[in-house]
């Protein structure tokens, strides 16, 4: 068991966010499943024997959702970032999470999917360009990556190389 686990609040979806996001990450799978019980429907005023918990892994990562009811909803303020290593899976992961999703949201490998999630969608390189110590290259990085909302690899290049 990982140390630190999400916990992802939902109102009502959390079975069909579990689904939907092992659907598109490979090495995921549903661990288990928790329902209502008397008491806990009693409390939370959910149906006896519904889904409350589901803990899932997406690629090898630990995380439960919770059907907690609409008092939460997600914001920006968290987000999981999903390194790449190459443009296809940037492109076949950006398809899948922003299906449904919200479109104004994108910006910058930033996108909401469609329960409200953000996700943070990157090229690994792009952190060694960030970094590069000639203040031009990785200037000029970030300004290309500023007026991406799915980052391409191939733009980020263009910009390192001053092209």
């Amino acid at each position: 068991m990982q140390k630190i686990t999400p916990f992802l609040w939902f109102d009502n979806q959390a079975e069909e966010a579990v689904n939907f996001y092992i659907s598109i990450f490979w090495n995921s799978k549903i661990v288990s499943v928790t329902r209502y019980d008397e008491a806990g429907a009693a409390v939370s005023g959910r149906p006896k024997g519904s889904v409350m918990t589901i803990a899932f892994k997406l690629h090898g990562q630990e995380f439960v959702a919770l059907n907690g009811g609409p008092i939460f909803k997600f914001t920006e303020a968290v987000s999981f970032v999903v390194n790449c290593e190459t443009q296809e899976e940037i492109d076949d992961l950006w398809q899948n999470l922003s299906e449904g999703g919200d479109k104004n949201a994108q910006q910058c490998g930033w996108l909401k999917d469609k329960f409200g999630l953000s996700w943070q969608i990157v090229p690994t390189v792009l952190g060694e360009m960030l970094s590069d110590p000639d203040p031009v290259k990785s200037q000029g990085v970030m300004k290309a990556m500023l007026q991406m909302k799915k980052i391409e690899i191939a733009g980020l290049k263009k910009a390192y190389e001053g092209k």
